[in-house]
């Protein structure tokens, strides 16, 4: 059976997104990573299916390059709320956003951060603020679940970390037992400069959750003030939030193709 699908990127972070709500879409780890290769299939960082929701205005499912089905995503968040144009309630794994648009950008209310440990999950208890742990030259960082989980360091100058090595090592670490997607930061002036070691997808060129949880981050460490223009080598994203609040999100989203695609071919 082919079905249509419809490519997107946000910042350079790549999407392919196939819409199950009149017709059903059986999906699953291998036909995920089947979509997402990008010399035998579609290629992508994540693969989206749309379904109907009976507690939002549609249901939104992520499934990373490796096959595994993740709880929010950003970027794919902008850009589904591009797709389906006006505002829209989103039902996702990581909870319930909403997202608007406006002009060339899409707004997306991610709700409200968590930070106990249990939340990120971490594997026992400890301070989410100044995590009294480290891996080589990153120490002391932040985490926070943000719809998902991430962890942020602030070090000097982003490009000197070796992300492609300490990244998996930090993301598969015992510590995270879901895993983590790990973030870099610099304090600029006026602004935060990010690079984001993505669980199962590796280095991209933008990560949208990434951008709201190191805002959060520095918000909270009073290393910046509200809001946070976040700057991650696909582009800038803009973040809003203040103590007890939900992050707003606000950002671009691009369409590159559509086709049809035989899933029953692919595994």
């Amino acid at each position: 059976m082919k079905v249509p699908f419809q490519k997107m990127h946000g910042l350079g972070n790549d999407f392919v997104i196939l819409d199950g709500r009149d017709t059903f879409l059986r999906m699953d780890g291998g036909r995920a990573r089947a979509l997402a290769d990008r010399k035998t299939g579609i290629g992508c960082d994540q693969l989206v299916v749309l379904e109907r929701s009976e507690l939002a205005d549609v249901r939104m499912r992520i499934w990373n390059a490796d096959g595994g089905e993740v709880e929010s995503c950003g970027n794919v968040s902008r850009c589904v709320a591009l797709l389906l144009g006006g505002n829209h309630r989103i039902e996702t794994k990581g909870g319930i956003i909403v997202a608007s648009v406006d002009g060339d950008d899409a707004i997306v209310d991610m709700g409200v951060p968590s930070f106990a440990w249990q939340d990120i999950p971490l594997a026992y208890a400890m301070d989410t603020a100044a995590m009294p742990v480290g891996w080589e030259s990153l120490q002391n960082p932040f985490a926070v679940n943000v719809g998902n989980p991430h962890i942020i360091f602030f070090v000097d100058d982003v490009e000197a970390v070796e992300l492609d090595r300490l990244g998996p090592l930090i993301e598969r670490d015992p510590l995270f037992p879901d895993r983590i997607n790990v973030n870099v930061a610099s304090i600029g002036d006026g602004f935060v400069r990010l690079r984001v070691w993505e669980r199962g997808a590796g280095l991209t060129r933008a990560c949208g959750t990434g951008a709201c949880a190191t805002a959060v981050a520095a918000i909270s460490r009073k290393l910046m003030n509200g809001p946070v223009e976040v700057r991650l080598p696909g582009g800038a994203l803009t973040i809003e939030w203040a103590q007890g609040t939900s992050i707003r999100m606000r950002g671009p989203g691009t369409f590159v193709f559509e086709g049809m695609i035989d899933l029953e071919s692919l595994v």
